[in-house]
């Protein structure tokens, strides 16, 4: 009998983890590799969960795409593993069970990491593999990003009139990552043609209960596979401590909210299927039921806050002066907060402060924007490094900055810390730059990366980082768009050395609705000038200004020519951007003191003139 007739009429009983006992059997590798080299191994698992009552059994194939394959180099036996992992399903089922291909998830919490022209074309290889050994149907499970698993349900129903299951993965109770509600979730992976809809992994029996009381029946049938429980840690092993009694009360549970395909994901065994079997065998599925509308903790609120206009909004209507000050490297801070005063009584917009830059340590940029913010009422604009932080870090640490008042922030990826002071040190690196502006800008719309509710909107402003300094313009360029579609509202440049370097800056960006700072940077000697074009990632000197540095006779002198650099290059970057970024070198602030008392008398000389001209001045 067709898998989707035998639904209409019962609940049918699925398996089991796999992963989860080929774990305990002391196997820590590729699973799906053991199809090839252990097949006894996989076939003893399919037998367990058949003899404990599963009607329905999935090939070992979750992880047997090319992408995933290939962390083992084993990227050229997708053919093998996927054929040979039916064959030992088959071995172990029975004339009535249905055996399922299945196809997992590839994208993680970091979406961009793989494109979505990769996920297809793994895609499309692994579906032939299993379509071609005639399986019964196939099972799509644990999908985090709702864009991936649409994606590859059309593929798949363009190929194929079996039976399709789409299961998503949620990482908080009833939404997904990306605050999709998981009613509709599954109503859109009904239409694009699943036959059944679920969830299944990350979730244990009660938060999956509780996320499918929201659920109505639809036209599709309800599938559920819930992890045992959470997991626990103990000796360096996972563990799922949930008892069998347990997941059979669950099990009875899930089948009053309309599940008719139950079975478990990470940490099941044949015992936790059987305990479920006992009390869903010959069940008939439930055709109605309740929808309980509870009372809702989603409610969203806008920061009640009075803001003064963002970063992005006075560089779009008049003259812009941002300054960078980066925390110092030891814990005096009598002299950073000098020039973060004179910094803000010379009127520039606000300070911004790198987040361990060139992977050094120094005092933590939220700690000293929060200082400068309360002592001298400067604006903060507080960079932020991917480096450091994993989700949840960077997530507490978005929350904390709202808290503190702080909402202009700059997303950067961060230097690696193999150029800084500890090269062995970890990088982190769960997300990338687009991925952390997307982030941000989903903290506006009062959301966390995992879909739920943050209670108020946050009111960032989110800059994008811009080096404008490699060989090959249009690639920068091409990131800027990227930046500016995945949220960001303006892009602060890496400084530039060369004046006609920023007019071929000029040319290549002036169609971006986003405004942007350029930065300058005041040399401070010609060994400066050499560190920086030789040593720092992303600066290059034009070999005039190194030799006029060069010919500096002093360090007077030196600093006067950097400053005489630093103003020609404002002379051109103030009449093609509104926007200008001085960054100060060695924490010497009455640089950039100077520069920006420079650009303010530039700004007023320019006001007055549009005066005389009788133009609006904004």
């Amino acid at each position: 009998m067709n898998l989707l007739k035998a639904l209409e009429n019962k609940v049918l009983i699925g398996d089991g983890a796999m992963g989860t006992l080929l774990y305990s059997y002391g196997i820590d590798q590729c699973f799906e590799e053991l199809n090839l080299s252990h097949p006894e191994q996989v076939v003893n698992v399919h037998r367990a969960y058949v003899d404990a009552g599963s009607e329905v059994i999935q090939t070992n194939t979750y992880g047997a795409n090319y992408s995933k394959l290939a962390r083992y180099g084993l990227e050229d036996l997708v053919k093998e593993i996927n054929t040979e992992a039916v064959k030992l399903a088959r071995m172990a089922a029975k004339e009535s069970t249905y055996i399922l291909g299945t196809i997992g998830g590839i994208r993680g919490i970091n979406a961009s990491s793989t494109p979505l022209d990769e996920v297809k074309r793994s895609f499309r290889e692994q579906l032939y593999c299993l379509l071609f050994e005639g399986v019964d149907g196939i099972m799509l499970e644990t999908y985090y990003d709702l864009e991936e698993l649409i994606t590859v349900l059309e593929i798949a129903r363009k190929h194929t009139d079996l039976p399709l299951i789409a299961q998503v993965s949620m990482h908080e109770p009833g939404v997904l990552q990306d605050g999709t509600s998981l009613s509709s979730a599954l109503n859109q992976l009904e239409a694009a043609g699943a036959n059944v809809t679920g969830v299944n992994c990350r979730l244990g029996p009660y938060h999956m209960i509780q996320s499918l009381e929201q659920v109505p029946l639809s036209h599709s049938f309800l599938s559920a596979y819930p992890n045992a429980s959470l997991p626990d840690y103990e000796d360096g092993r996972l563990t799922y401590p949930t008892a069998p009694d347990y997941f059979k009360e669950s099990a009875k549970a899930l089948h009053q909210q309309g599940a008719r395909l139950i079975g478990g994901c990470c940490g099941t065994t044949p015992e936790h299927i059987a305990a479920a079997a006992s009390v869903l065998k010959d069940v008939k599925p439930i055709t109605s039921k309740k929808i309980t509308i509870k009372e809702s903790d989603s409610l969203i609120s806008e920061t009640k806050n009075e803001r003064i206009p963002h970063l992005h909004e006075i560089a779009l209507n008049k003259k812009s002066t941002i300054v960078e000050l980066d925390p110092p490297k030891k814990l005096s801070i009598d002299k950073y907060l000098k020039g973060a005063k004179a910094l803000q009584e010379i009127g520039v917009d606000a300070i911004t402060l790198a987040d361990n830059s060139l992977a050094s340590p120094r005092i933590c940029n939220t700690a000293m924007a929060s200082t400068i913010q309360s002592h001298y009422n400067a604006r903060p604009l507080v960079h932020i490094a991917c480096r450091d932080r994993n989700i949840i870090g960077l997530q507490s640490h978005l929350m904390g900055l709202h808290t503190l008042g702080i909402n202009q922030v700059l997303a950067v990826t961060g230097d690696p810390t193999k150029i800084g002071d500890f090269p062995g040190a970890t990088s982190v690196y769960d997300v990338s730059s687009f991925d952390l502006i997307k982030l941000i800008k989903q903290f506006n719309e009062g959301i966390s990366y995992s879909g739920k509710s943050l209670g108020i909107k946050t009111s960032f402003s989110i800059a994008g980082a811009f080096n404008p300094n490699i060989r090959h313009l249009d690639r920068a360029v091409s990131r800027l768009e990227k930046k500016q579609q995945h949220g960001a509202d303006y892009f602060i440049s890496q400084p530039i050395f060369n004046d006609k370097q920023i007019v071929e800056v000029y040319e290549a960006t002036k169609h971006l609705t986003c405004p942007i700072y350029i930065g300058i940077m005041p040399l401070t000697s010609s060994r400066n000038a050499e560190f920086l074009h030789n040593e720092v990632p992303g600066i290059k000197l034009s070999d005039s200004i190194r030799s006029r540095m060069t010919k500096a006779s002093d360090d007077q002198e030196a600093q006067l020519e950097g400053l005489a650099i630093a103003k020609y290059l404002i002379d051109t970057a103030f009449d093609l951007f509104n926007g200008i970024y001085l960054i100060t070198p060695f924490l010497r602030y009455e640089l950039t003191v100077e520069l920006a008392r420079y650009i303010k008398e530039k700004t007023r000389l320019e006001d007055e003139r549009k005066i005389r001209n009788g133009l609006h001045i904004v």
